[in-house]
């Protein structure tokens, strides 16, 4: 494993500048809440904003074990854990879905406010996979961008504030959505200067950002319907994922990196960074399907972050809901999960 490095200064150095997004990706494309709903939601974010960490973050411990003790989507996140983790014992897989329903009510209580969301010392929590790291580095100090991947792990949202403040310009790939949070975090997004792009003519604007030194920041673990999906490994079972992520690579010829931002253990926002990368593609000839086989790739970078800390990530989504194709199968020398028990969790 690689060793904790120091991260870089922070980004109020003189070495730092932040780079603005171009225009048109700073526009906010869906639709916003009604005007009772916008006016009353205005003293939410507020209330937020004037929390303390440490009282956001007590919060949002209440939240979640209420959530998950109401059994707000209890059953799928157990279901899930049963099939990726059989061999962990009932109650480790309760204790993790437990720590799921929290860390995903700490992403919402911590994106929420305004003004600075990350706490005086979110610089100095450590990088691990320095090489990389430098790496990442490396290619944007030469005006091209690389494409960076994710996932619904840690908090993505303050990850993005803090890959900007190290100096990485990025542009999130995202989907016009519904409604004052979503709004809000969008509002957000844009705040701390993370340029947007929408699904339609997302390639050619990832294109367009590489060129100009940006990098498109996508998350690759949600389903996809199986008309556009690549169904790769995870977990040991075909999920359908987005190929954008390995078409974009192919086109651009960017350097893929996996960067999850990983919650330290101590109170409020505080992540290291854990960077992988770059991560290559089939070399010409290797493989009958480089798209499909980049994107398992990337996949089970994504996986190995989270089987380390798998109460990080967000086990509620539905994530292996879409099926593959017959001809589909897994590659050689995969586990695929035991088969499902006819008693579901108890929930």
């Amino acid at each position: 494993m690689s060793q904790i490095a120091p991260a870089a200064p922070p980004p109020d150095s003189p070495a730092v500048t932040q780079k603005r997004p171009s225009e048109h990706l700073r526009r906010i494309v869906g639709t916003p809440p009604g005007r009772v709903v916008g006016f009353l939601t205005r003293f939410v974010w507020a209330f937020l904003t004037w929390l303390s960490p440490q009282s956001r973050d007590a919060l949002a411990r209440f939240v979640g074990n209420l959530a998950y003790s109401l059994g707000i989507r209890r059953r799928v996140a157990l279901e899930n854990l049963a099939m990726a983790m059989p061999e962990k014992s009932d109650a480790e897989r309760r204790e993790i879905a437990r720590g799921a329903y929290i860390n995903m009510s700490r992403v919402v209580l911590e994106s929420l406010p305004s003004g600075d969301r990350l706490p005086p010392d979110w610089a100095e929590q450590g990088i691990e996979g320095d090489a990389a790291w430098q790496a990442l580095k490396a290619r944007v100090a030469t005006g091209k961008g690389a494409l960076l991947v994710t996932a619904h792990f840690g908090n993505w949202e303050l990850l993005g504030d803090m890959l900007i403040r190290h100096g990485i310009p990025l542009d999130a790939l995202v989907r016009p959505l519904k409604g004052a949070l979503n709004t809000r975090i969008a509002e957000n997004r844009v705040r701390v200067g993370a340029g947007l792009i929408y699904p339609r003519g997302a390639i050619q604007e990832i294109i367009d950002a590489v060129n100009r030194g940006e990098s498109p920041f996508m998350l690759l673990d949600q389903a996809l319907p199986a008309k556009g999906a690549a169904f790769v490994p995870f977990f040991g079972k075909l999920a359908s994922t987005t190929p954008a992520m390995a078409v974009a690579a192919a086109r651009t010829e960017a350097p893929v990196f996996v960067v999850m931002g990983v919650r330290n253990g101590r109170g409020g926002a505080r992540f290291r960074l854990e960077v992988e990368g770059p991560i290559l593609p089939p070399a010409p000839g290797e493989c009958a399907d480089p798209i499909t086989e980049h994107t398992a790739r990337v996949t089970a970078a994504l996986e190995r972050c989270i089987r380390k800390y798998p109460d990080q990530w967000m086990w509620l989504h539905r994530r292996w809901k879409v099926q593959p194709p017959p001809e589909a199968t897994l590659p050689a020398g995969t586990t695929p999960p035991p088969p499902a028990s006819d008693a579901p969790p108890a929930g």
